[in-house]
């Protein structure tokens, strides 16, 4: 698929894919894997590209959190997550059970206890899919944000909330980011050692 540069919309009606009809399309062969694509909100968009800074954040914050998910919870790297009006594929997840249960389904909202999105160019969508993951109702949402040397820790789902969430910490680069999965507490992770 081609990715084109963006334009004006024309002055027609845009057409909204429904989870369902998404997934048809990606049954059918109409849309790959390779294609880079994401349905956020019914609207089926292009991936950012990740640049090496992003990837290695990534890696880096995989790695942390690997180290830390309690037992029954897995790591999942750029994955779809499937949302009622969305299934955006964040950087990672913590999903509940082990992979074995996703062979024929994508992780719901009850099967997720954290998103990360890392933001190196993409904080404006990177907010937009907070916004979704907070109405979908994920747990806990952190942006890894690049620019600003920090992590955004969104808790709290709130359907009406402008970020999706009530509750928003930014964790700076000198302190720890610390993270719960159902009441458990795991060992918290410096800022500084996830940034490149």
């Amino acid at each position: 698929m081609s990715h084109a540069v963006a334009q004006e919309l024309p002055p027609l009606p845009i057409a909204r894919f429904s989870v369902e009809q998404y997934h048809r399309m990606i049954a059918s062969g109409a849309f790959t894997e390779n294609d880079g694509l994401e349905l956020l909100d019914g609207w089926v968009v292009v991936k950012m590209a990740k640049g090496p800074a992003h990837e290695y954040t990534t890696g880096r914050v995989e790695d942390f959190l690997r180290e830390r998910v309690p037992d029954g919870w897995h790591m999942r790297n750029q994955a779809p997550v499937t949302l009622s009006r969305s299934e955006p594929g964040p950087d990672l997840a913590v999903v509940r059970g082990d992979r074995a249960a996703y062979r024929h389904r994508h992780p719901e909202t009850p099967d997720v206890a954290l998103v990360v999105e890392v933001s190196d160019t993409s904080l404006a969508a990177d907010r937009l899919k907070g916004r979704l993951y907070g109405q979908a109702g994920i747990a806990e949402y952190w942006i890894v944000n690049l620019p600003d040397r920090c992590v955004e820790v969104y808790t709290d789902p709130a359907e009406g909330a402008e970020s999706g969430y009530g509750s928003c910490a930014v964790i700076r680069e000198a302190d720890e980011v610390r993270l719960v999965i159902e009441g458990e507490e795991c060992r918290p992770l410096a800022v500084a050692a996830l940034l490149p």
